[in-house]
C-alpha cells in the first residue's frame, strides 16, 4: 500500500511539473530522415533502432507494385527524373535515392513496401501514408493481410475520399492528414477548424493527423469529445513537443525521433512499445 501511495504521488509530481497526463507515441517521419535519406531502408531501420514507430509514403508503380517514395516523381531524391506511377518498379529500383543525402548512402534503392513491412519489430507500428489515389487500395489490402502484421499497420492520407475508402476496405486504424497555413496579414498560423473533427468522425475514421502549428486546446478538446485520437506532424522543436504532449496528442511525428525523445522534459511520457497494439 505504501509503494502504491508513493507511486501515485510520483505520478502527480509528473503531471504538475510537465503537464503530461498520458503517454505519447514518437513516429519517425519517412524513417529517421534527419540522419538518413528519407523513405529508404536505411532511414526505416534507423527509426526502429531509435525505438520509434515509423512513417513512410507510398505510390503504386505502373506494374502495380507498392513503392516507398514521397513525391510523384523521382526528381528530388534521384538524379533521373521519372514519373513514379508511369514507371515499372524494376526501373524505379535502378535509381539511386541515397546519394542526394550523403555519399555514404549511395546505392540506396526505392524500397518495396512489402520489404519494409517485413522489418517491423514485434513491438512497433508502421504508418503508411497513401500519396496516390484509390487505385492502390486492393494491392495494399492484399499486402497487409498476407503480411501477418495487420495489427501493426496504420494508414494515413490527405485525400479524404481515399482514406475513407481505405477504412472501409482495410480494417486498421486510419487517420486523415490535414495541413494549415499562415494568416497573410499577421503571419500567424491558422488554427484547425473544429468541423474537421466532425467530418473525420462521420467518415468512420479513427481520428486526424494534422500540422502541429494549427493545434489548439479547443481543437484537442473537440477530438477528445468525439472519441478520436489526434496525431501531429512534423515536430523537431522540443518546446513545441512539450506543448503538444500537455494538450494530449496521441502521437508526434518527427524527423529526429531519438533526439526529440531525449529532449522531452518528461521521459515517462514517451509511450513504451506494446506488442500487438
Amino acid at each position: 500500500m505504501k509503494d502504491f501511495i508513493i507511486n501515485g504521488l510520483f505520478c502527480l509530481f509528473i503531471v504538475n511539473v510537465s503537464g503530461c497526463t498520458h503517454s505519447v507515441e514518437i513516429i519517425a517521419h519517412r524513417g529517421a530522415s534527419y540522419l538518413a535519406p528519407e523513405n529508404t531502408m536505411a532511414s526505416v531501420m534507423l527509426g526502429w533502432e531509435k525505438e520509434a514507430d515509423v512513417e513512410v509514403d507510398v505510390y503504386l508503380s505502373s506494374d502495380n507494385r507498392i513503392v516507398v517514395i514521397h513525391d510523384s516523381s523521382t526528381k528530388r531524391t534521384a538524379v533521373t527524373d521519372v514519373n513514379v506511377a508511369e514507371t515499372t518498379s524494376e526501373k524505379l529500383r535502378e535509381l539511386d535515392v541515397g546519394k542526394f543525402k550523403a555519399e555514404e548512402f549511395a546505392g540506396e534503392q526505392i524500397p518495396f513496401l512489402a520489404d519494409i513491412v517485413e522489418t517491423i519489430p514485434s513491438n512497433r507500428r508502421l504508418y503508411v501514408e497513401i500519396k496516390c489515389g484509390k487505385e492502390i487500395l486492393p494491392f495494399l489490402h492484399r499486402l497487409i493481410v498476407e503480411s501477418g502484421k495487420m495489427s501493426q499497420i496504420v494508414i494515413i492520407g490527405f485525400d479524404l475520399e481515399t482514406v475513407t475508402a481505405s477504412k472501409q476496405l482495410i480494417d486498421v486504424p486510419t487517420y486523415w492528414l490535414k495541413g494549415t497555413g499562415k494568416d497573410k496579414e499577421t503571419e500567424e498560423w491558422i488554427p484547425h477548424d473544429l468541423q474537421l473533427v466532425q467530418t473525420a468522425r462521420e467518415r468512420g475514421l479513427d481520428g486526424m493527423d494534422v500540422h502541429y502549428a494549427g493545434v489548439t486546446k479547443e481543437f484537442m478538446d473537440a477530438a477528445t469529445a468525439s472519441g478520436q485520437k489526434l496525431y501531429v506532424w512534423t515536430v523537431d522543436d522540443p518546446q513545441e513537443a512539450v506543448r503538444l504532449v500537455r494538450l494530449g496528442v496521441a502521437g508526434i511525428t518527427t524527423n529526429r525521433p531519438g533526439w526529440l525523445a531525449e529532449r522531452l522534459q518528461n521521459h515517462a511520457s514517451i509511450r513504451q512499445p506494446i506488442a500487438g497494439r
